[in-house]
């Protein structure tokens, strides 16, 4: 395992490490994005991509990471059945194993559920301060995140030890299209002396999840929500049709999820996923705070309530006064079927 270490126009060593995330053979566009981002953090500077897992996925994913983005230097590897899930205290040992063999002077990770998982046990090893949710970084020191719901934007410079460790708010960082001509260098991570006592305090029990041919929520080009207001879980399947016929994804507002109208992986907001889709369509959504956090980035909003104060339509490009019992079906009749 290499590390060639560059320096950017202000004498800072810039070389990236970046936590990559892939499900089924292939690299998580979240984690693409982090690549994205790491090239704003200076000139020359050498990305490094750090997969972990075992068996064939792992190698097919690896794969897809030496070409996934034009600006990866090399993949590093780490096959090992301690790996297989991605458990938080597994794969922080692995950062901190990688890093002092490496000496990254930069570690990120998408801003999602596997890298708020790992970043902050990785940073407490490496006795350092993660830097959370950046949307913009306009040096390799200096970077932007949202504070208070994201009604205001904090500038933050880190002056601590390195890495810098950050969290990559994935929406903030478009995928690019083109992709490597050639790919990069892939190297195996020694792990004959990874492992010990604390790999043992988590196990994985089961996972979870539902076959659907819709679009994932977090990358959708349309996404369709619920709130509160449609009354429960079968009323739901009346959004999902409408899904379907738009090709959108299907996303909740809390209060829907807490009420077990559907699972709290389609929760957006504060607390939920951060969406930036092309057309945001909530129905039955009153707009609390928490909730406009995560659709701030949205390109055009629709929004319908029967209520006219809702502060969802203080935000809404689009916004109609109706009951949504009525508005959906007629939606579904007059939309073409989806070909």
């Amino acid at each position: 395992m290499t590390m060639t270490a560059n320096v950017d126009a202000a004498g800072i060593h810039i070389s990236t490490l970046v936590l990559a995330e892939h499900e089924g053979g292939c690299i998580k566009s979240s984690s693409i994005s982090s690549i994205e981002a790491a090239n704003s953090l200076g000139e020359n500077n050498s990305i490094s991509m750090l997969l972990a897992g075992s068996g064939s996925s792992l190698q097919e994913a690896a794969t897809h990471a030496a070409s996934c983005h034009p600006s990866v230097s090399q993949v590093l590897v780490a096959d090992s059945d301690k790996l297989k899930y991605p458990l938080a205290e597994a794969w922080a040992k692995l950062v901190e194993m990688v890093q002092n063999a490496g000496v990254y002077s930069h570690i990120l990770a998408a801003s999602g559920s596997f890298g708020k998982n790992i970043l902050p046990r990785a940073a407490a090893l490496l006795d350092v301060s993660p830097i959370t949710d950046v949307i913009a970084i306009s040096g390799s020191h200096q970077f932007v995140r949202p504070i208070y719901a994201g009604n205001a934007l904090s500038t933050v410079r880190y002056t601590g030890e390195p890495p810098c460790m950050l969290s990559i708010r994935s929406t903030s960082f478009p995928v690019p299209s083109e992709t490597r001509s050639s790919a990069a260098p892939i190297s195996q991570v020694d792990l004959s002396t990874f492992g010990g006592g604390t790999l043992n305090k988590a196990r994985f029990v089961k996972l979870t999840s539902q076959d659907s041919e819709r679009p994932d929520l977090g990358n959708a080009r349309i996404v369709v929500t619920g709130g509160r207001a449609l009354k429960s879980a079968e009323n739901f399947k009346m959004l999902e049709k409408l899904a379907e016929k738009l090709g959108a994804a299907v996303g909740a507002t809390r209060a829907a999820v807490d009420a077990g109208f559907v699972p709290n992986e389609l929760q957006i907001g504060q607390t939920g996923k951060i969406v930036a889709p092309d057309l945001y369509m909530a129905f039955g959504v009153s707009g609390a705070i928490q909730h406009l956090a995560g659709i701030r980035d949205s390109k055009v909003i629709v929004a319908v309530n029967k209520d006219p104060d809702a502060p969802i339509f203080q935000v809404a490009d689009y916004g109609l006064v109706g009951d949504l019992f009525e508005i959906i079906p007629e939606l579904q009749e007059k939309l073409p079927e989806k070909t």
